[in-house]
C-alpha cells in the first residue's frame, strides 16, 4: 500500500530524543520512517505528535483528537514505557488506553502500526524486576493489536535490541543507530518496497569488559541519569512540561543526503 498521510503519536521516543539534539531538532525512527514512505510516496505529508514525557493517557488524551482531525491513512501508536517504569503501573489500565487510539483510529479507516517493548533489564541491570511487567505488557499490546487488525513490530525476540550501542547513553531512548533500526524494522513490518530483516542483524561483539569497568559505568549512569529522573518523579515534574508536538501539522518530507 502507498500512504499519503502519515501521523505518529507517542512520547520521546517517538519525538526522535538523543537521534540529534535541543538545538538542531531531534530526527527519531518516526521521522526516519516517514522518510522511507515518502521514497515510495514523494507526495507524502507526514506529522509528529509525539511529546517527550507523556504517560499513555496523556497521549490518548492530548494527541487523538489531533490524529484524528489530520485524517492520516497510516498512523503509529507508541506509548506505555513511561507508564511501566513508575510504581503503581497498572498493565490492564495502560493497554486500554493504546487498545482505545488503536479502536477509534481503525475505525476511521487508519492503518495502524504499534511496537511490543524490549527487555530492559538487559539495558540497564537494576531494571531487572520489570522483566514481568514487560513480557505481560508485551502480550497485552500484541492481544488488542490483533483484535483490530494493528501491525505489530515485535521487537522483544530480537537480541539486537538490547546492545547497548543501539541506546543513547542514558538508557532510556535510543541512538541514532537504534532509531535508524527501528524504522527499517517498522519498514519491514509494513512491508513497503525496498526493506528486508537486516534490521534485525546483530553488531559485531562488544570487547569484554572488567567487573570494574562494569561497575563504574553503573555508577556514572546512576549519578546522571537514574538519580535526576527519580529527583523529577519526586517533584510531579517531568521532561515534556511546557513542550508541545515539534511537528503538529501534515508537512511534506525532505529526504536526507544519502550519507545519513
Amino acid at each position: 500500500m502507498t500512504y499519503t498521510r502519515y501521523v505518529a503519536l507517542g512520547d520521546s521516543q517517538t519525538e526522535g530524543l538523543n537521534d540529534g539534539d535541543e538545538t538542531g531538532g531531534y530526527r527519531g525512527w518516526a521521522d526516519r520512517l516517514a522518510e522511507h514512505l515518502a521514497r515510495v510516496n514523494p507526495d507524502l505529508r507526514y506529522a509528529n505528535l509525539a511529546v517527550r514525557g507523556r504517560l499513555a493517557a496523556q497521549i490518548r488524551a492530548e494527541q487523538l483528537g489531533p490524529a484524528l482531525a489530520l485524517q492520516p491513512d497510516l498512523a503509529t501508536v507508541v506509548a506505555g514505557m513511561n507508564d511501566l517504569i513508575r510504581p503503581g503501573f497498572n498493565a490492564a489500565e495502560v493497554a486500554g488506553h493504546l487498545e482505545e487510539m488503536f479502536a477509534t483510529l481503525t475505525a476511521a479507516g487508519v492503518h495502524v502500526a504499534t511496537i511490543t517493548f524490549p527487555d530492559i533489564s538487559k539495558i540497564a541491570p537494576l531494571a531487572r524486576r520489570l522483566l514481568p511487567r514487560i513480557i505481560d505488557f508485551n502480550a497485552r499490546i500484541r492481544a488488542a493489536a490483533g483484535r483490530h487488525g494493528v501491525t505489530v513490530l515485535d521487537s522483544f525476540p530480537y537480541a539486537v535490541v538490547t546492545d547497548e550501542r543501539v541506546w543513547s547513553v542514558d538508557r532510556l531512548h535510543g541512538s541514532p543507530l537504534g532509531h535508524a533500526r527501528i524504522a527499517a524494522a517498522m519498514a519491514h513490518a509494513l512491508e513497503l518496497p525496498g526493506s528486508d530483516e537486516t534490521w534485525s542483524h546483530p553488531l559485531s561483539p562488544l570487547p569484554p569488559r572488567t567487573a570494574w569497568q562494569t561497575a563504574g559505568v553503573e555508577l556514572r549512569w546512576i549519578g546522571s541519569f537514574l538519580g535526576p529522573w527519580v529527583y523529577r518523579r519526586l517533584r510531579g515534574r517531568s521532561s515534556g512540561d511546557g513542550r508541545t508536538a515539534k511537528r503538529p501539522e501534515l508537512a511534506p518530507v525532505t529526504l536526507p543526503s544519502p550519507s545519513l
